[in-house]
């Protein structure tokens, strides 16, 4: 791939045209908001404006309700060879490619499985998508070169591709990205009522639990829209799932007052059933190179709000050998201090936590 288009500007388009623009490829930008275009374009994503010429693949990152439309506009224009997306939903929009007549032939839908929860040109980060699954999911009638090149766009891109039916995809991303970011949202809005000093209690848990829902409200009302059918099947079980807790939460008050009946049996049972079906669900998300996630043990080390506080424990923690697999930050209320979660395989932990505290760190272990 020589030249290359990119159709919006946001936190995908502008990622896409870093990643293909640091690989060589001439990269134009194209956005309605003419500010957006420049403002990637400063960032070295490429060159703002419409090439002089078809370029060998158009890259629309716009939002699932608007991928049709954008694809007929340029089709007609001649803007490349070959086109792709990177909507989040892919089957309603593919019907609605068909309905307008666009070429399927020259059209291979893609979803890369990356983001932020930040938005704008801004947000953009040329290593955004590495490592990161990649779905194509080609129509019958899309050309091999075509699907060639979607795949040579992952490649460079740095992603993982993955090939899916459409409604595939679309109702495996409504059980591992849109619900989830759906609850999310609907945590944080219950904030929105909390007290003040409820919400001073937050911890690390509840930061987690919401942190996309500060995504772009507008455009993840498309998402949903978009992907509704699959999205209310997974709330649907979801639903079930939280009839089972409230029913097990208000048996448990009724009896609260009463004898309690055989160990391991009734509502506490059912509760203690419901939790554990959540730590075996969260066992099978991907760990470590996509392979099954592995028990870590954690070590937390008291961090100073001071300048390079960070840089001087990863250096010392780097000199016992330690392979570090993740890395967590808690940062304390009302104080100049956090914690730094440093987790490891279990056998190296004891060391880290000795070696870090003859260093004079604070460790918990």
């Amino acid at each position: 791939m020589r030249t290359a288009a990119v159709v919006g500007t946001g936190l995908i388009g502008t990622s896409v045209a870093l990643a293909l623009t640091a690989r060589g490829v001439t990269t134009y930008l194209i956005d309605r908001d003419g500010a957006a275009a420049r403002t990637a374009a400063a960032l070295g994503a490429g060159t703002a404006g419409a090439p002089p010429a078809p370029v060998d693949l158009a890259v629309l990152a716009v939002p699932p309700g608007k991928v049709a439309e954008v694809l007929e506009e340029h089709q007609k224009d001649g803007l490349a060879r070959a086109y792709t997306d990177v909507a989040s939903v892919k089957g309603r929009p593919q019907a609605e490619l068909a309905a307008r007549g666009c070429d399927l032939a020259s059209f291979v839908g893609g979803h890369p499985m990356a983001g932020r929860e930040r938005s704008g040109p801004r947000a953009g980060r040329a290593d955004l998508f590495d490592g990161r699954p990649w779905v194509l999911t080609p129509h019958p009638a899309t050309r091999s070169a075509v699907l060639r090149r979607g795949l040579e766009l992952v490649r460079l891109c740095g992603a993982v591709p993955v090939v899916l039916e459409p409604d595939a995809h679309d109702r495996a991303v409504a059980l591992v990205s849109h619900v989830p970011h759906l609850l999310a949202t609907l945590m944080a809005a219950r904030l929105c009522d909390g007290e003040d000093f409820a919400v001073r209690l937050a911890g690390q848990g509840l930061r987690d639990v919401t942190r996309v829902a500060a995504g772009d409200a507008g455009l993840w009302t498309d998402i949903l829209a978009t992907n509704a059918e699959a999205v209310a099947e997974v709330l649907g079980e979801l639903a079930e799932d939280l009839d089972a807790v409230l029913r097990a939460l208000r048996a448990l008050q009724t009896l609260a007052a009463t004898p309690a009946g055989p160990a391991g049996s009734g509502p506490a049972a059912e509760l203690t059933g419901l939790l554990r079906r959540g730590n075996a669900g969260h066992a099978r998300i991907p760990g470590k190179h996509g392979g099954t996630a592995l028990p870590y043990s954690s070590v937390r080390v008291v961090l100073r709000d001071r300048a390079n506080e960070l840089a001087r424990l990863l250096a010392d923690a780097s000199l016992t050998g330690a392979n570090i697999e993740d890395i967590r930050l808690e940062h304390a209320t009302n104080k100049d201090a956090g914690l730094v979660e440093l987790l490891v395989a279990g056998e190296s932990a004891g060391r880290l936590a000795a070696d870090l505290t003859r260093r004079e760190w604070t460790v918990h272990v």
